[in-house]
């Protein structure tokens, strides 16, 4: 009887820290005791350690065993630890060599049969391990293809404990992936079943996506029922590039500590696109819950799209929760226990209706709607949150001429994302030597610093500055855009017409 550790990881958000687990099988009163702020669901992990044992056939020890989990003083949740305490315990028993365990991580879940079964954040905790060096991990065969995705990793795929146990006592080479795993994401994706071609009439939202695309800047689209603000934003991620490598991790690893990756196909190699019901609370679109805290909308949008249809029917506190996360690019949560951080640079589309009723302005229709009672609905979009987006469009109904006369100008999102490949290309070059990839992310002291347009390009911005009618905040915002702007057209310093037209698509006019 002796003393045997090995490793796992805790997450905390999408931050793995290491987990040393120790078992000490000694004399006293027979028993399994578990230390080290262990939750609910790890607490259990003791008649799932025994029964995973026991039925795959191998002595239970008759004595006291004391398992801690180190640090002491950081919380443990989730049942992910089980395959690591079944080691730890299996190695002081003696019955594996405890220093064949001393080194490896172990992730996995145990059934009572002794089965291993997939556990959340497998990728986050394989991550936050491969900083340690060259390492060794044991993990569900069902986790292997998410595990797989990181490089400099030896992954070992188990199906059951006996199967572990065996390869601990031989030596031998490890079972080999089922199949091979890509280490970044494929180069040809398949294209979801919609394009922009879709959406005829409405051609200054058309070119809005385009340099919402292009930028990564926010949007907002104001109109009545049935002009297409709905199809418009559907296809925003089709205008997106793919994912780089670091961002698809990232990506990938957020969605899997919301336990909604494919197990079959775990690299996400797409930007997401996440539509929340106006009936979502806080906590859906920041993230939080009781025990563990998970990602929210703004989280699992990442790198993608948040669309927010209908905005001004949710309520108030929860659009006003956006500000921050659209600020910083990232977002919070704190609880009692501590705080978890989550990534949150998304591209945020908003669509309103003009009132409640939801009618036309107009003489052929019958809106009953006073202006007071519009004032208050779209009041609910607070203005500083106003102030976050980029551009302010206005989509109104069209005619059977104008849509007759706009087919021919519909262009396919193929034509339209390779333009905006082009102008991310143009915006990269520039902003090679700092942190940031698009306009959207370029903060403000490096915007006046570095990147401001010339005197005669500032001309209007500065009118509207003087005037009170643009804030600090919306200055920077036009100025991203108006490079954007200038990105599209290849041009290597915003003039007059792209600050004017970046002016116009703050302010809501259509020009």
């Amino acid at each position: 009887m002796a003393v045997a550790r090995t490793r796992s990881v805790a997450l905390a958000g999408v931050t793995g820290r290491i987990v040393e687990v120790e078992a000490d099988v000694g004399n006293g009163l027979a028993g399994i005791h578990l230390i080290g702020l262990p939750d609910t669901a790890l607490s259990e992990a003791r008649e799932r350690v025994r029964s995973a044992v026991v039925n795959s056939r191998y002595p239970w020890p008759d004595a006291r065993i004391t398992v801690s989990l180190f640090p002491a003083s950081q919380p443990k949740r989730g049942s992910q630890f089980d395959l690591a305490i079944a080691v730890a315990i299996l190695g002081a028993a003696g019955m594996v060599p405890a220093d064949r365990i001393a080194e490896p991580f172990f992730l996995g879940e145990l059934g009572l049969d002794g089965r291993l079964r997939p556990v959340r954040g497998v990728l986050p905790s394989v991550l936050s391990a491969a900083g340690y060096g060259d390492i060794t991990v044991v993990i569900p065969s069902a986790n292997a293809t998410e595990a797989a995705l990181v490089p400099g990793v030896k992954v070992v795929p188990m199906a059951d404990l006996r199967q572990l146990v065996e390869w601990l006592r031989t030596g031998d080479e490890p079972p080999e992936l089922d199949a091979h795993h890509p280490k970044e994401p494929p180069p040809s994706i398949i294209r979801p079943a919609v394009d922009l071609s879709d959406v005829v009439g409405q051609p200054v939202a058309r070119r809005a996506l385009e340099i919402c695309a292009a930028g990564g800047h926010n949007l907002w689209m104001l109109g009545p029922p049935g002009t297409g603000k709905t199809l418009l934003a559907e296809r925003l991620p089709t205008l997106l590039p793919d994912l780089e490598l670091d961002h698809a991790l990232e990506v990938t690893a957020i969605h899997s500590v919301a336990g909604i990756l494919p197990l079959d196909s775990p690299m996400m190699s797409r930007p997401p696109f996440v539509a929340p019901h106006h009936t979502a609370t806080v906590a859906a679109i920041t993230g939080g819950g009781s025990g563990v805290v998970r990602p929210g909308a703004v989280s699992l949008a990442h790198r993608g799209v948040l669309f927010m249809d209908e905005a001004p029917e949710f309520p108030r506190h929860v659009l006003d929760s956006l500000r921050q996360p659209l600020e910083s690019g990232h977002v919070t949560v704190s609880r009692a226990a501590g705080s978890v951080t989550f990534p949150a640079r998304f591209v945020l589309v908003l669509a309103a209706n003009p009132c409640p009723c939801a009618q036309p302005q107009d003489q052929s229709e019958s809106c009953q709607c006073t202006p007071t009672i519009r004032r208050r609905y779209l009041g609910r979009l607070s203005g500083p949150l106003l102030d976050r987006v980029d551009m302010k469009v206005t989509v109104a109904r069209s005619s059977r001429r104008e849509l007759m006369a706009d087919r021919q100008f519909v262009e396919s999102s193929e034509t339209v994302a390779l333009r905006v490949l082009a102008a991310r290309e143009r915006a990269a070059k520039r902003l090679s030597a700092t942190p940031w990839r698009t306009n959207a992310e370029i903060p403000s002291a490096a915007l006046h610093a570095d990147f401001r347009p010339s005197g005669q390009a500032m001309r209007p911005l500065t009118a509207c500055l003087d005037s009170g009618t643009l804030s600090a905040r919306g200055l920077d915002r036009v100025i991203r855009v108006a490079w954007t702007l200038a990105d599209l057209a290849g041009k290597d310093q915003p003039q007059h017409d792209e600050t004017g037209m970046a002016l116009a698509l703050w302010l809501g006019m259509n020009t």
